[in-house]
């Protein structure tokens, strides 16, 4: 069990077939600034090209949050913006796109674009401290309708989307949003046996159902998120895009 620390990430291959990457940055609630974004991506390119891809574990390494969002206290002028929504569009999609299942730690708070990491994976194990939230309509932010209404469904999808409501573990595991819900010290653990279950049966096979489901969910699914991707860039560009600390506002 080799652990390695990155920008802002902890890597560890926690079994033959299973890696876990933790967000780590506990003052922030793991908030998403550039550096992290990069980080990320990077780490997923990298297990993305391995010849038999791992079962990826997405974790954190504070039980307070997986993700409180974007960092909205980066430092960033508008292209710096701009560039950064670009980060978090070809995140999402990576994270999509990887080839072998995901499972995702929510424990927390997993807001704004915690949230969309989370609808982004596979699966998805709850703490019993829970905060989830669809943050984009109290800031205008058009993200949310593509990944989480297939999820949950169309109606459901638009209650929390458009009301920006928290819920907790009980309501999301109801939804069917969470595969599984347990204490929050457990949910990690948890969340390693799932990704245990799943990295026992044939490699292949399990990538090649994973792949199944992309395909049978239809290109109207992959255009739905590549489209909304599209909006959110363009938003961050032309738009009132995410607040952020100016570089003309630093004191």
């Amino acid at each position: 069990m080799l652990a390695a620390a990155m920008t802002d990430i902890v890597r560890e291959r926690a079994a033959p077939g299973i890696e876990v990457l933790r967000l780590d940055r506990p003052a922030q609630r793991n908030a998403l600034d550039s550096a992290t974004l990069s980080a990320l991506l990077a780490a997923l390119a990298e297990l993305a090209g391995e010849p038999e891809p791992p079962v990826l574990v997405l974790s954190t390494t504070s039980e307070r949050a997986l993700c409180a969002g974007a960092d909205v206290n980066e430092t960033l002028d508008r292209e710096g913006g701009v560039a950064r929504m670009e980060a978090f569009a070809r995140l999402y999609a990576a994270i999509e796109a990887y080839p072998a299942p995901t499972v995702c730690v929510c424990v927390g708070n997993v807001v704004g674009a915690g949230a969309e990491l989370a609808a982004g994976c596979d699966l998805r194990v709850g703490g019993d401290n829970l905060k989830l939230a669809w943050a984009g309509a109290r800031l205008g932010v058009p993200v949310g309708p593509a990944r989480l209404a297939p999820l949950i469904g169309l109606s459901r999808a638009r209650d929390l989307v458009f009301t920006g409501r928290v819920i907790g573990a009980p309501e999301a595991l109801q939804l069917g949003f969470l595969s599984r819900a347990c204490a929050v010290e457990q949910a990690e653990a948890q969340a390693l046996a799932l990704a245990g279950e799943i990295a026992a049966n044939d490699g292949p096979g399990v990538r090649r159902l994973k792949q199944m489901f992309r395909d049978l969910e239809g290109l109207r699914a992959a255009d739905r998120v590549a489209h909304e991707n599209e909006i959110l860039v363009e938003w961050q560009r032309h738009g009132a895009g995410l607040p952020a600390k100016r570089p003309d506002t630093v004191a």
